[in-house]
């Protein structure tokens, strides 16, 4: 398993560990009911991110995996507490979910691993802008909970987007939650990945200072 190529092997050992240890336990943990606000998730940044940081085979089957792994453990969760979660509509929707996942993952491809910090976290937010309006028009489309309010007219589909079904908060809450958990986590994760960088620029600068100082101290003997 190995990352997009950077510059040094062991950036390459400790994306992967952190994404391993930290940021996939995270993305489980961050959707988990009442854990965080609704739409306040770390799923948002791991899908960029891995586009942005891990090779072409692992930046699609390790987040989709992951949320495939914990969205069936909602779906037995839900199932438990009444909610008819196997129905034909509520699978399309949840379909188009995993299609907005595969935007954020084909939007972080576009991304290099060397672009800058400001770069990487606009991305990133507009990776969740772009899942907020794919899967609230696949709401609303679907309507798999029924919505009275989420006819087929361009209102239904705008009061998706801003205002939601009566009994939930408004839509625009999650719209707020899921760009604000967004440009957290890229902004951690990208954070520690260029901490991670600058280190290892740092020692391999270290450890070939030595190796220079005695190259030139062979070409000053040859001169003698």
């Amino acid at each position: 398993m190995v990352l997009k190529r950077l510059d040094a092997e062991q950036l390459h050992f400790a994306c992967f560990t952190c994404a391993e240890s930290i940021w996939l336990p995270l993305c489980a943990l961050s959707r988990i009911p009442g854990m965080l606000p609704q739409n306040f998730s770390a799923a948002y940044a791991l899908a960029f991110c891995a586009g942005v940081y891990f090779s072409r085979g692992m930046a699609w089957w390790l987040p989709l995996g992951t949320l495939l792994v914990t969205d069936i453990g909602l779906n037995l969760y839900y199932l438990h507490l009444g909610w008819s979660v196997f129905e034909l509509p509520v699978l399309k929707y949840q379909l188009f979910n995993y299609a907005a996942y595969v935007c954020l993952i084909w939007l972080g491809r576009t991304f290099k691993p060397k672009a800058s910090f400001t770069a990487l976290l606009g991305g990133g937010i507009l990776g969740a802008l772009l899942f907020y309006f794919i899967t609230n028009t696949a709401s609303w489309f679907f309507n798999p909970f029924r919505n009275p309010e989420y006819t087929k007219t361009f209102m239904g589909w705008l009061t998706a987007l801003t205002k939601g079904t009566a009994g939930w908060p408004e839509t625009w809450q999650f719209f707020r939650n899921t760009l604000m958990s967004g440009g957290l986590f890229t902004g951690l994760f990208v954070g520690a990945m260029k901490l991670s960088e600058a280190a290892e620029s740092k020692q391999e600068k270290e450890e070939k200072a030595p190796e220079e100082a005695d190259g030139e101290g062979a070409v000053e003997e040859g001169k003698a």
